[in-house]
């Protein structure tokens, strides 16, 4: 099985940095709120400055949508939506332990996180342009059909596991009290993303590693190395 982004996710936005941990022997027992809490500190401080739109990191995934013929306002990028509802509620609900310590640090950063279960994975996962029909499942179970061209998480077997890009994840891969190993990605398109991606993977790595051990594997990949191969 690998990770990784197409051709044409690279030739569209050369600018894009990406990085991936994997991590096996995850279980929904621990408590992880004091982790949370200096993230979150770090997110209202950001946010105390101004609204999260004009983030760097916010604001480069805006132009990318706009890139997509995408309305900004209307499909938000995973980070922004979490900010946004930070903003107006001051926490998030809790989720799922490991679920609750990637959404901290992507406020943190602002930057997107997605968490893949990857029993519910088949296959190859990789980021590109969809043929349009590939399968996402809701989170209410409702079945969509990506549009051709649009940017999708796909894996072997067709299925969309996020549409849009960083908008919507499928039910199909999203953690549960019974995923025990998973695939993290977060990516970054502002022009400190070659330095902020690799500080999220290590304060990433770092949190993990006091609940769960240290991830199996860890990369930033770049189009000369695009992929990762994920060991079984």
């Amino acid at each position: 099985m690998f990770f990784g982004h197409a051709p044409e996710i690279w030739a569209r936005f050369p600018q894009l940095v990406p990085g991936v941990l994997r991590l096996d022997g995850v279980d929904p027992k621990p408590d992880v709120q004091a982790l949370l809490l200096p993230w979150h500190a770090r997110a209202r401080e950001r946010l105390a400055a101004g609204p999260e739109s004009e983030l760097a990191e916010v604001s480069a995934w805006r132009r990318a949508y706009t890139q997509m013929g995408l309305k900004p306002t209307q499909y938000r990028s995973a980070a922004e939506a979490l900010l946004r509802r930070f903003r107006r509620e001051g926490d998030l609900p809790r989720v799922h332990p490991l679920v609750d310590v990637c959404n901290a640090i992507s406020l943190a950063f602002a930057l997107p996180v997605a968490v893949f279960d990857r029993a519910g994975v088949e296959g190859d996962l990789e980021v590109r342009p969809a043929e349009g029909g590939e399968e996402h499942v809701g989170f209410g179970g409702e079945i969509e059909c990506a549009e051709p061209g649009e940017v999708i998480f796909a894996d072997t077997a067709r299925h969309a596991h996020a549409r849009r890009w960083t908008f919507r994840q499928s039910r199909r891969s999203t953690v549960s009290a019974d995923t025990r190993n998973v695939l993290i990605v977060a990516e970054g398109l502002h022009p400190s993303a070659a330095t902020d991606v690799p500080a999220l993977l290590d304060a990433l790595a770092g949190a993990l590693a006091n609940v769960w051990g240290a991830p199996h594997q860890r990369a930033v990949l770049t189009a000369v190395a695009p992929r990762l191969e994920l060991a079984v």
